[in-house]
């Protein structure tokens, strides 16, 4: 995943999470307001029911104005003409507060004229565990009005938090989905930075083994020349297998440095008009020697007249030879092999089926990962570091060339590359 990815997907998804936690906060304050509104009309419902009902029973009238006032969010000021029934004023709260669905702890305390103080009348609570926890008594009396009550909910703020659960369980989890985005961002940052470390471990390991390889490959030369080794069949055979296998590490070393440059986006190709047919064919002759000496068949057809494309010429003849080799590595017994070129009107197609031990369903998707091998249990026969098919993959999407893999299992693979022809050939030119 590279840099401007990860920025897309932290950008994106601090949006959509603000956003969310925007909505989010919106709906629990506007929940917490409507909740707190209709209990406050409520309590006033109620308290001017209980004022009605004790004028009622001192048969006197109601004050004109201001018969309910609340002085703190949760302490109300009941205003009336006469004195008080104190005896009848638990009841008629109690009463009224249950008439309306209102199951709230309260306390109450009527105002003394003779002392001028404040009398506690009770607590009347719900949930008696609550009591504990909490400062009763506080009912501050008011100079503007002689014959008042005054009603207390202690436990407003948790009656009204009450009424949220679904909007507090919802934020919780809302809260919980922030943490885990936090925690994945870190998470893909720092495996990010552990990917580039191990990246320019890999880059420098195999810049290193250059030199070494060159070496091998100048002394393996000087071996196969000397008079003296030439002579001796052993010694020549020895010295080949040396070139030989110098050959396929430097073809690894070369393959991981071109997937290098990809990845980082520094890959630049030596766009040039190839002819697509000769290419094939001084493939074809490579790979027939191989398929001859295992005892298998290498069909290759590849039309009367020439096929022109523009293409690195360097990476697409390793693409095609890989493609080839595994045919031949990955067959049964002996490898049977077609080899196809086809003219499609203005697109090619080249073709590669064999008849060897094929890709299992399941692993289909995966093979053209990075580092994917298909697994084998405990058997390795085939060596590999599951670059191949990850090399071709990017260098036909580098070219906006189509890869097409068709495999079932043990009955062979067919791999389809569709690229546009040209019809004629035209002179070099860089992309």
């Amino acid at each position: 995943m590279n840099n401007k990815t990860i920025t897309r997907v932290i950008l994106l998804g601090v949006i959509a999470l603000t956003g969310i936690i925007g909505l989010q906060s919106y709906w629990v304050t506007s929940t917490w307001d409507i909740n707190e509104e209709d209990f406050n009309k409520k309590i006033n419902y109620a308290l001017y029911n209980v004022a009605k009902s004790l004028a009622n029973i001192n048969d006197s009238t109601l004050p004109p104005r201001e018969i309910i006032n609340r002085k703190t969010s949760n302490y109300y000021i009941v205003n009336l003409a006469d004195e008080i029934n104190s005896d009848y004023l638990e009841y008629f709260l109690q009463k009224e507060l249950e008439s309306l669905a209102l199951n709230i702890d309260f306390e109450y305390a009527v105002f003394d004229c003779n002392t001028n103080e404040m009398v506690y009348g009770n607590y009347c609570n719900y949930s008696p565990h609550i009591k504990k926890d909490l400062v009763l008594g506080d009912l501050p009396k008011d100079s503007k009005f002689t014959y008042y009550f005054g009603v207390k909910f202690p436990t407003r703020s948790g009656y009204l938090f009450g009424k949220m659960q679904l909007s507090i369980f919802i934020s919780v989890i809302l809260l919980i989905t922030t943490l885990f985005f936090a925690y994945s961002m870190f998470v893909i940052l720092r495996q990010k930075r552990l990917s580039e470390m191990q990246k320019d471990f890999i880059n420098n390991m195999t810049h290193e083994f250059k030199t070494p390889i060159s070496t091998i490959r100048i002394s393996a030369d000087v071996f196969l020349n000397n008079p003296n080794i030439k002579s001796d069949p052993r010694l020549l055979q020895y010295a080949t297998i040396i070139k030989e296998q110098n050959q396929r590490l430097n073809n690894q070393v070369e393959k991981v440095l071109q997937l290098a440059k990809i990845e980082q986006g520094s890959f630049l190709l030596k766009m040039e008009c190839v002819n697509l047919k000769e290419i094939l064919q001084n493939i074809g002759e490579s790979i027939q020697m191989r398929v001859d000496k295992r005892g298998g068949d290498f069909d290759m057809d590849l039309g009367s007249q020439p096929i022109f494309v523009m293409a690195d010429r360097l990476h697409l003849s390793n693409i095609l030879y890989n493609l080839l080799d595994n045919a031949i590595k990955y067959c049964r017994e002996s490898p049977h092999i077609k080899l196809r070129l086809k003219q499609k009107g203005l697109k090619v197609e080249v073709i590669i089926e064999d008849e060897g031990v094929g890709i299992p369903k399941e692993h289909q998707p995966r093979v053209f990962d990075k580092f994917f091998r298909v697994p084998t249990g405990d058997v390795h026969n085939v060596k590999g570091f599951g670059l191949g098919l990850y090399y071709v993959k990017n260098i036909c999407d580098t070219h906006h060339w189509n890869l097409r893999l068709y495999s079932k299992q043990d009955c062979g693979t067919k791999v389809e590359i569709e690229m546009p022809s040209i019809k004629e050939p035209i002179k070099l030119r860089q992309s």
